[in-house]
């Protein structure tokens, strides 16, 4: 086992990457939220709240992300930053080719990435794709750091996850770019998708998506004659979708003790572990009651 004792306090960094947020919750976008919330939800402990100090001290020293890999210096106690390496599938040129269909069949999603914003319904677009956008389970991400600590993530780990979402704060497509592909190249295709009449039906059947086919091919048919309509109709129909939207995502679903398992053991004078406990049976009673009894009539 690692002793940790010769490690004192992480050596001060001038000009590191320092969390906009002071306190409270990283992550200002709908994207950056739900990239947070995901990675909470995998119950990683203590380490992400040292992980979130150290992001806001300025301990991250780099960041870059790349197509499948993110790689990062965290400076710790140590001399030499940790090296450290977050992995995720970059999706293939085929997953990337139905995806960029699904969005170019809906005016207003294209209307949106072209500019420059994330439609809340992307990651419905990803999962109609077979390619979900972010993280379904922690071994989804590959990750490693050189730090003695055998634990994975640790606080390193976790400053480059929340320094990492603030990024995609700053620019949504560093989201896209992880996951295979970068801003002009999708942008440039939608451009192409949306402004060559009929050209949507011919790519989404090159797919071999039957539904995808068609969804594109009731696009062209209801965008082709726009043009050449008088104008008082084409504004009238200007409003009205080619297909119809779809729902809002779902929300994310956790554990009753999520919030429980993220905080450290509270002190002695207030109950000590023996209060966890019983806000833990507590907060299962509250999950499994039936609100349909409490209310009215």
């Amino acid at each position: 086992m690692t002793d940790f004792s010769e490690f004192g306090k992480p050596r001060p960094v001038e000009g590191g990457l320092r969390a906009r947020t002071a306190r409270g919750a990283i992550g200002q976008s709908w994207w950056s939220r739900r990239f947070v919330d995901v990675l909470e939800s995998f119950a990683l402990g203590t380490r992400l709240t040292r992980g979130r100090s150290y992001a806001r001290k300025g301990q991250v020293v780099s960041l870059d992300i790349a197509p499948g890999e993110v790689t990062a210096a965290v400076q710790g106690s140590r001399p030499k930053p940790y090296a450290v390496r977050v992995g995720l599938r970059a999706y293939p040129e085929p997953v990337w080719e139905r995806i960029e269909v699904l969005l170019a069949v809906q005016a207003l999603y294209a209307a949106r990435l072209l500019a420059g914003d994330l439609p809340p319904e992307l990651e419905e677009v990803f999962a109609q794709a077979g390619a979900p956008l972010f993280p379904g389970v922690v071994d989804e991400l590959r990750m490693s750091c050189d730090c003695p600590d055998f634990a994975v993530p640790c606080k390193h780990l976790a400053a480059t996850f929340y320094l990492l979402a603030e990024a995609f704060d700053a620019d949504p497509f560093q989201l896209l770019h992880w996951r295979g592909r970068d801003r002009d190249r999708l942008l440039a295709r939608l451009r192409e998708l949306r402004g060559a009449q009929g050209s949507v039906a011919p790519v989404a059947a090159a797919t071999g998506d039957p539904e995808m086919a068609g969804a594109g091919a009731g696009a062209a048919l209801a965008l082709a004659d726009l043009p050449h309509l008088p104008l008082a109709e084409a504004v009238e129909r200007f409003w009205l979708p080619p297909v119809p939207l779809p729902s809002r995502p779902p929300t994310l679903d956790a554990a009753p003790d999520l919030l429980l398992r993220q905080l450290g053991p509270p002190a002695a004078v207030i109950g000590g572990p023996g209060l966890i406990e019983r806000l833990r049976r507590a907060y299962e009673r509250f999950a499994a009651r039936d609100p349909a009894a409490d209310s009215p009539g």
